[in-house]
C-alpha cells in the first residue's frame, strides 16, 4: 500500500514518463543481491582496477562472511562497523551483514583514533571490518577503552586481495602516490583475522530471517551539539530510494556507473552499494578521487551514469587531458552536497551535452528527498521532492507554512525518512513536527520554494560547514580541539574557500603556558593527527578572549557574521 500525496505545485510539472508514487517491493536488501545474482549470475556488478566481480561471487562471498560473523557470535540485529575506502570487500562486507540479519554501522574512514572510539562505544559494536591501512587506528581506539567496551573480533582485508593477479593493468592503473598506497603492506597486528583466511574457513550462515521493517543500516551524522548520533534506518526506509534512483535516473542491467563517491555516505551508499545491485548493473569502483583516472574509466568502460559531487567536474575540467577523455557515453550526471557553479553547469551542457540534476537529502533520509529532472532542470536547486514525498517550508518559530517565494525551514514527510536517533529519544521528539495529521522531519535547512514546487535552500538553521560537500559540525571539531594541550578555549566558524566552498576556521584562545610559542600552524598540525582531514581547520586565529552572552554562551554567530569582513 502507497500513501496518497495531497496535490502540490511541482505536480503541474512532474514528467510525464515518471509515475507520482511507486510500488515499492517489501522485501530485505538481501533479497536484493539473491534476484540479480539469480538472474545475472555471471555479469559483473563490480570492476575494480581491472579485476571484475561477479554477481555470483558477490553473493557467494557474502554469504561465506555472513556465516564467519555468526561464528564470531554475531546475531539479528548486531551492529558491525565497516570501516574502509571504496573497494569490493566494502560491498561483500555489507551484503555479509545483511545475510546475518545484523546491523551495517559504516564509519568515515578519514577518522581518527580519537573520533573512532565513539562509533565502538555509542552503538555497543563488537566486530569491525576494516583495511589494513586502518587495522591501527582501530587498534589504538580500542585499547583506549575498557575493556567491557572493547571490539571482540577486528576482521583486515588488504586492498590487494580484491586486485588481479599480476598487478593493476596499466590503462586502469591510478596515480603513483595512490597505487603505492593501494598496494603497501601492512603487518598484521596481534588478534586481527585476515580477510582470506576468513573467506577459506567456509562457514554457512543460517536462515536469513529478515522482516522489512527490521532496523539494517545505522550511519551517523553530527549535529548542532554533542558526539555524532546514529540514523535508525530500516529495509523499507532504505527501499524507496533505491528504487526510486533507479527509476529517476534510468537505469537498468545495462547501465554503468562510477562509483567514487564514498561508499559510508549515505549518497555513495546508495549509488553504489544498494540501487545498482537491486538493478542488476555496473559499478566502476574508484577508491579514491583522481581525475586522471575517472577520465581514463569513463572513457574505457562507457559509463553512463556518474554521481558525484560539483568539485570533481571541476578538478576534471582542471585536468590538462581532459579534452582527451571521452565523455560521450554519460546519459546522466547528478549529485549535490555542494551547489553547481553556473559557469561549469554551462561548459558541461556546451562541451558535451550533459545536464548536471542536482538534488537534496540527508543521512536522515536515505539520501534525495528532492532532485530535478533531467529534462527540467534549474540551476542551484534543490530540485522537487520525489515519489509519495511531500515537503513544506514553514516559519521555524510558528511552525506554520509560508507562502512561495518566503524563506523557512524546509521540513519533509516521506517512505525514506529515518525512524529515528539512536539512543536520542530527546532528539528524535525535537526533529519531527506533525503538519495535517501527518509526521515531518525538520532539516534545519532554510529554504524557499517557488511558484512551480522547486526547492533552493538559502541557508542553515543549524551550524554546519560545508566543505565540499563534505558535512562539518563546528561543535564537534570545537571537542576535539579541547583535547589540544595548547587550547584552552576554542570557536570554530566557517570561511569562504575558492575551491572548496567553505574552510573551517578555528578562533583559538591558547593557555597561559602555551602563549608565546605556539604558532598557528601547530594548532594544524596537531588537528591533522587526531581528527579526519576535511574537519582539520584551515585558519587559526588567536585572540585573547572569546565573545560571550550575559549567560556565559560563546556568541559564535556574532564571529560568522564578522568573518567576511576578515576574509
Amino acid at each position: 500500500m502507497t500513501e496518497t500525496v495531497a496535490v502540490r505545485p511541482h505536480h503541474a510539472i512532474w514528467p510525464r514518463r515518471l509515475p507520482r508514487e511507486l510500488a515499492v517491493p517489501r522485501t530485505s536488501l538481501w533479497f536484493n543481491l539473491e534476484v540479480s545474482a539469480r538472474r545475472f549470475p555471471d555479469k559483473a556488478a563490480y570492476l575494480y582496477l581491472g579485476q571484475p566481480m561477479t554477481f555470483r561471487q558477490l553473493q557467494q562471498r557474502a554469504e561465506a562472511f555472513a556465516g564467519w560473523l555468526q561464528s564470531r557470535g554475531v546475531g539479528k540485529g548486531d551492529r558491525v562497523l565497516l570501516y574502509m575506502q571504496n573497494c569490493p570487500q566494502f560491498i561483500v562486507a555489507f551484503y555479509a551483514v545483511v545475510r546475518a540479519n545484523a546491523v551495517v554501522v559504516p564509519v568515515n574512514p578519514m577518522n581518527r583514533a580519537d573520533e573512532f572510539g565513539h562509533y565502538i562505544t555509542d552503538p555497543d559494536a563488537r566486530v569491525v571490518i576494516t583495511t589494513a591501512d586502518l587495522a591501527g587506528i582501530v587498534d589504538q581506539a580500542n585499547q583506549a577503552l575498557p575493556e567491557a567496551q572493547r571490539l571482540r573480533h577486528v576482521l583486515v582485508t588488504r586492498f590487494a586481495d580484491a586486485m588481479q593477479e599480476g598487478g593493476i593493468p596499466a590503462d586502469e592503473a591510478p596515480s603513483a602516490p595512490l597505487q603505492q598506497w593501494l598496494t603497501a603492506e601492512h603487518p598484521a597486528l596481534p588478534g586481527h583475522e585476515r580477510w582470506p583466511a576468513a573467506l577459506a574457513e567456509g562457514h554457512v550462515p543460517g536462515p536469513h530471517t529478515a522482516e522489512p521493517d527490521d532496523l539494517v543500516l545505522l550511519p551517523y551524522t553530527s549535529g548542532t551539539t554533542g558526539l555524532p548520533k546514529g540514523c535508525l534506518h530500516t529495509h523499507m526506509t532504505l527501499m524507496p530510494n533505491i528504487v526510486g534512483g533507479a527509476v529517476w535516473g534510468l537505469a537498468s542491467p545495462e547501465t554503468v556507473s562510477l562509483g567514487v563517491v564514498p561508499f559510508f555516505h549515505i549518497t555513495g551508499m546508495l549509488y553504489g552499494v544498494l540501487s545498482p545491485v537491486y538493478t542488476a548493473s555496473t559499478v566502476v569502483i574508484m577508491p579514491r578521487w583522481d581525475r586522471e583516472l575517472a577520465g581514463r574509466l569513463i572513457s574505457r568502460h562507457r559509463v553512463t551514469h556518474w554521481t558525484c559531487i560539483p568539485t570533481m567536474i571541476i578538478d576534471l575540467f582542471g585536468s590538462p587531458n581532459y579534452r582527451s577523455f571521452d565523455l560521450t557515453s554519460l546519459t546522466y550526471l547528478s549529485g549535490g552536497g555542494a551547489a553547481m557553479p553556473a559557469a561549469v553547469a554551462e561548459r558541461l551542457k556546451t562541451e558535451f551535452g550533459l545536464t548536471f540534476a542536482e538534488g537534496y537529502g540527508l543521512t536522515e533520509t536515505a539520501a534525495p528527498t528532492h532532485a530535478n529532472p533531467p529534462e527540467r532542470a534549474k540551476l542551484q536547486c534543490l530540485g522537487i521532492p520525489l515519489f509519495g514525498t511531500d515537503s513544506r517550508v514553514i516559519d521555524p518559530d510558528t511552525l506554520k507554512e509560508v507562502p512561495v517565494g518566503e524563506v523557512g525551514e524546509i521540513v519533509t514527510h516521506g517512505p525514506m525518512v529515518f525512524k529515528g536517533y539512536w539512543k536520542h529519544p530527546d532528539a528524535t521528539a525535537r526533529a519531527f513536527i506533525e503538519i495535517e495529521g501527518k509526521s515531518f522531519f525538520r532539516t534545519g535547512d532554510l529554504g524557499r520554494m517557488d511558484e512551480e514546487g522547486y526547492f533552493f535552500i538559502t541557508d542553515r538553521l543549524k551550524r554546519m560547514i560545508n566543505a565540499s560537500g563534505f558535512k562539518v559540525w563546528p561543535s564537534e571539531v570545537e571537542l576535539l580541539l579541547f583535547k589540544c594541550p595548547a587550547v584552552q578555549e576554542a570557536c570554530v566558524i566557517s570561511t569562504k574557500d575558492a575551491y572548496r566552498g567553505e574552510s573551517v576556521k578555528a578562533v583559538v584562545v591558547l593557555r597561559a603556558e602555551a602563549r608565546g610559542h605556539t604558532r598557528e600552524q601547530d594548532i594544524i598540525d596537531w588537528a591533522r593527527e587526531h581528527m579526519a582531514a576535511y574537519k582539520v581547520p584551515r585558519v587559526v586565529e588567536f585572540v585573547e578572549a572569546l565573545p560571550k552572552s550575559g549567560s556565559g554562551k560563546v556568541m559564535w554567530r556574532l564571529l560568522q557574521d564578522q568573518e567576511p569582513q576578515k576574509a
